[in-house]
């Protein structure tokens, strides 16, 4: 690979950078003592990475000389070769696992993330389904030890959603729900449907990396915060005051509702929680756009129009289009069991089409 030509360059400046951080920190580190730790810490692995393929290219290189030196008796000669052909076999895979370290990382991947889950085309069909995915991502979010936190659940009154929006908070939580945004497609028989007949509906996933709040500025004057009486399913009154808010981003146009929370102070903080998810998506896509010239990914951009995976109940089966993988475990995949399956997947097709630009 062309592009892996100054891999050994690459690898004496992270080890060197590495250096530099350690002495740094043994003396005390300074005010940016967080930031170096975090920079050590995710410099770690690549490091004993470095170290490892060093270690095995010079056993590999002692190895060639024992193979060729005339004063070493045949038995010794035949093990040298055995274990030099064995690391040979080797080195190439630690140097791609060292590539793929050295990638460039999305800054988003460590962070949190803000999951918004909407029904599609479909009617009350969609809305159960979208119930149904988001069961799907709280469940997913236990099993991986994050926390998540219902922020907003519309509901329609019958076991389906409007709209539902959750903070899903852990490290890597982004890197690892980044590509479910899209639209998921469902096929089955609804339960009223009397004829058997297969519908077909679809609901919208959207992840945004949470931001911090020194990476997105929020001027008051920006904001029209309105507050109105909360409404349940179906109109009723949820309770007699003005505690749902509704706040507008003038400059961008963007609008967040809140209603869950009988206090107004709590509906705002929830609002602001996720405009600014979405201002820093929003600043992300301005950035991404610029890009995209340099880069189309295989994988999708995960714009919301994009139709990503089907769940085919009939079958039994859901099938990612992206990149092509179906499992017959729709009932595992729901369950938040078997969606790492696809997330491996998707991963790797990302890494797997990186790589391929530096050849």
């Amino acid at each position: 690979m062309a592009g892996m030509a100054d891999l050994p360059a690459k690898l004496e400046r992270v080890v060197a950078r590495y250096q530099e951080l350690e002495e740094t920190m043994a003396a005390g580190g300074g005010q940016d003592f967080a930031r170096l730790s975090k920079e050590y810490s995710d410099l770690g692995p690549v490091v004993a990475k470095v170290r490892e393929f060093n270690k095995a290219a010079d056993e590999a290189q002692a190895l060639a000389v024992m193979m060729n030196d005339p004063a070493s008796d045949a038995e010794m000669k035949a093990l040298a070769t055995d274990e030099f052909y064995a690391l040979k076999d080797r080195l190439p895979a630690i140097e791609r696992e060292l590539t793929l370290m050295l990638l460039p990382k999305d800054a988003a991947d460590e962070r949190s993330a803000i999951l918004e889950i909407r029904a599609g085309t479909g009617g009350e069909e969609a809305a159960l389904f979208g119930a149904d995915l988001f069961r799907m991502y709280q469940r997913y979010a236990e099993a991986h030890g994050w926390r998540f936190e219902i922020l907003g659940f519309n509901e329609t009154g019958i076991g389906g959603l409007k709209e539902a929006i959750a903070s899903v908070s852990g490290r890597g939580v982004f890197a690892r729900l980044k590509f479910e945004s899209g639209v998921h497609r469902v096929q089955r028989v609804p339960t009223t449907e009397a004829s058997g007949r297969i519908h077909t509906s679809a609901a919208t996933v959207a992840v945004l990396p949470e931001p911090e709040d020194v990476d997105v500025q929020i001027n008051e004057r920006d904001l029209r915060i309105d507050v109105y009486r909360s409404s349940g399913p179906g109109g009723q009154s949820v309770n007699t005051t003005d505690s749902a808010v509704r706040i507008t981003h003038l400059p961008t146009g963007l609008v967040v509702q809140q209603q869950d929370e009988k206090s107004q102070h709590k509906n705002k903080a929830k609002a602001l929680k996720v405009l600014r998810a979405r201002l820093f998506e929003h600043q992300r896509a301005q950035v991404e756009a610029e890009r995209a010239a340099a880069r189309k990914s295989q994988i999708g951009s995960g714009d919301r129009s994009e139709r990503i995976r089907t769940y085919n109940f009939p079958q039994g089966r859901v099938t990612d289009h992206r990149i092509n993988l179906t499992l017959y475990k729709i009932d595992k995949v729901l369950s938040g069991e078997a969606l790492d399956e696809f997330v491996d997947a998707l991963i790797a097709s990302d890494q797997a089409e990186r790589l391929a630009e530096l050849e």
